[in-house]
């Protein structure tokens, strides 16, 4: 059982306990396994916590400087950070944006939690961002100093970057250079210009078009000032314009690396050791549609699991590819909530029960698609 999750409905982990439930009440024999995933974006944090990492908490700054209760998530030395926990939208409670001085301060602030909880390997999920400064509030959280021209540290936010004029890292914290960074991206934006993080994503977070022409100045000069002062050149590397420049920001103060965030996911997770002795895979998320075909968490899954000589199905909120589409990335069969609850708000208030329905109605059909069932005695659905 590997999904993502139901957007608005279910957790990664909530899906796959659903979808065993329904395996089991079909098949009490077989040996389950539930190996939630993620992309790096909302619920990266849930996802890995059900896969067998702890939770911890720390109370940051969030992007408008309230104060918020994060979680990260930490294996013996490998630890998750989801941004969005610290720096995102999601933290405005309906609250009015604020993308000129909206900080990723807390998501320093997470990382540096992180390393004080032991870990020196650290996968950084970056999607859902409130912020568009950067990355330079997540410097600042880990003593990084961003100075203006009477050498005072700037403020918070993208737009105060056109004051900066000298980057100083020499309290950056220690520890950054022994530990390994890689973030968890999707996207090969540049920091700046026509596909830059303020142009393409600015509005998202409020920006008007103005807010979009100061940022996009102020980012600029920003990239000018880190490439000077710490010899690296973000301002078209690709996915620097990641979660409002965040990525950058990884990018020049971390040294960290950029990688798909449904592989990495994967890997973090022991994905492929959750493969071995399988004999069926079975993901989902809440809508599979051609946009989940360029690389969503079920798609990865369904690579991975045809790698490895496995089937692998879905069960989903919506679907609406073909057959054909399905093959091309893997997945033998689909099938929709909506089949059973044809109302869409019903179906996603009911997500949970009709999920554990149609898991078990799948996994019948699937078998029932074979010409035996698998051995119970040494094998795992």
């Amino acid at each position: 059982m590997a999904p993502d999750k139901f957007k608005g409905s279910l957790t990664a982990v909530a899906a796959a306990e659903a979808i065993a439930r329904g395996v089991r009440d079909r098949d009490p024999r077989a040996t389950l396994r539930c190996v939630p995933v993620a992309d790096g974006g909302e619920g990266t944090v849930e996802a890995v916590v059900g896969a067998g990492f702890d939770r911890r908490r720390a109370v940051v700054r969030g992007p408008t400087g309230n104060e918020v209760d994060a979680a990260f998530a930490i294996r013996d030395q490998t630890a998750v950070i989801e941004m969005a926990e610290a720096s995102g939208l999601g933290l405005l409670h309906g609250a009015a944006p604020a993308p000129l001085t909206a900080t990723t301060y807390g998501t320093g602030q997470l990382i540096r939690a992180a390393l004080d909880a032991g870990a020196r390997d650290v996968v950084l999920g970056i999607g859902g961002s409130a912020t568009t400064d950067g990355g330079a509030g997540m410097a600042q959280a880990l003593g990084a100093r961003l100075l203006d021209s009477r050498d005072e540290q700037l403020g918070a936010g993208g737009a105060i970057l056109q004051d900066l004029t000298r980057i100083d890292t020499s309290a950056l914290d220690p520890r950054v250079a022994d530990t390994r960074f890689t973030v968890a991206c999707d996207v090969s934006n540049p920091l700046v210009g026509p596909h830059g993080a303020a142009t393409v994503y600015g509005p998202q977070k409020g920006a008007t078009p103005h807010d979009v022409e100061v940022l996009d100045a102020a980012l600029t000069r920003y990239a000018r000032i880190v490439r000077r002062d710490l010899g690296v050149d973000v301002a078209q590397a690709p996915g620097a314009g990641a979660a409002g420049g965040l990525g950058a920001g990884a990018i020049a103060f971390l040294r960290a690396d950029l990688a798909s965030g449904v592989e990495l996911l994967r890997e973090t997770v022991g994905f492929a050791d959750a493969l071995v002795g399988a004999d069926l895979v079975i993901t989902g998320e809440g809508s599979l549609d051609e946009q989940s075909l360029s690389g969503t968490a079920p798609v990865g899954v369904a690579g991975a699991a045809a790698a490895a000589g496995l089937p692998a199905i879905a069960v989903c909120g919506r679907v609406s590819v073909t057959p054909a589409q399905l093959a091309e990335v893997g997945l033998v069969r689909a099938w929709s909530l909506l089949d059973l609850e044809p109302d869409q708000d019903q179906a996603r208030a009911q997500a949970g029960a009709l999920l554990t329905r149609l898991a078990g109605q799948a996994i019948s059909m699937q078998w029932a698609d074979t010409t035996e069932e698998p051995e119970r005695t040494a094998s795992k659905t």
